[in-house]
């Protein structure tokens, strides 16, 4: 990613699997964030309708400035996908675009690196306000909600846990939550099995589990409609 520079094209890319939501988005968006937003240039926009396509962009497009990403989607669920990206592409700022907008919801996705929170209810000038804010460097989340500390203890040491996990660790996670066998998760990562089962390893350890099941029901606690698959070791 090239660093946002004042009055230069801001490419962004909507990931949402319903083509109806990307197109409105796009129109909405492609007049441009510079109204009232100084510094903010004109709008290049991408498309994914799925975390594959996502991974795609992300690996062809060394400009993009800002991912808007919805939690659910073919190919990731939950928060294995703002982990994923936020593991490989640290340097890209995340605003989750979510139907499930609950302050729980909210503060968790910001808890694990999300740059701001945005209901898909939101009227437009407030979505151009979120992403302007956040290329910005600042974090955006819904004035009226209430983000207080995690109540749930359980919770709170899962979030403590993950924040502890490598870059690289945090891939190996989610490549887990979503089925992947160690060969296959060796060969997406061009390194040796034996390094994945010791990345494995160190992610069991540090989230406090025994096996490659407990940790993806752990992450699954996260979010309500994280529903992963599994495979075991």
């Amino acid at each position: 990613m090239s660093g946002h520079v004042a009055n230069s094209v801001v490419t962004l890319v909507i990931v949402d699997d319903h083509p109806l939501f990307r197109g409105a988005m796009r129109q909405a968006l492609s007049g441009g964030l510079d109204a009232g937003m100084a510094g903010i240039g004109p709008v290049s926009i991408l498309e994914a309708g799925g975390f594959d396509q996502l991974q795609k962009q992300l690996s062809e497009n060394d400009d993009i400035d800002l991912v808007l990403l919805d939690l659910s989607m073919p190919g990731v669920s939950g928060f294995s996908g703002l982990l994923a990206i936020r593991a490989e592409y640290a340097a890209i700022p995340v605003v989750i675009v979510s139907a499930n907008d609950d302050p729980t919801t909210i503060r968790r996705a910001l808890d694990l690196g999300a740059s701001g929170f945005v209901s898909k209810s939101a009227g437009i000038e407030t979505i151009r306000e979120a992403i302007s804010k956040v290329l910005q460097g600042d974090v955006w989340k819904p004035d009226e909600i209430d983000l207080a500390t995690e109540s749930d203890p359980e919770i709170a040491g899962i979030v403590r846990g993950l924040s502890t996990l490598t870059p690289q660790q945090t891939r190996v996670l989610s490549m887990i939550s979503q089925g992947l066998l160690n060969k296959q998760i060796a060969y997406e990562l061009a390194v040796s099995e034996a390094t994945v089962k010791a990345h494995v390893s160190a992610v069991l350890q540090k989230m406090n589990v025994d096996s490659r099941t407990q940790a993806v029901i752990q992450l699954s606690k996260l979010g309500s409609d994280a529903i992963m698959t599994v495979n075991a070791v």
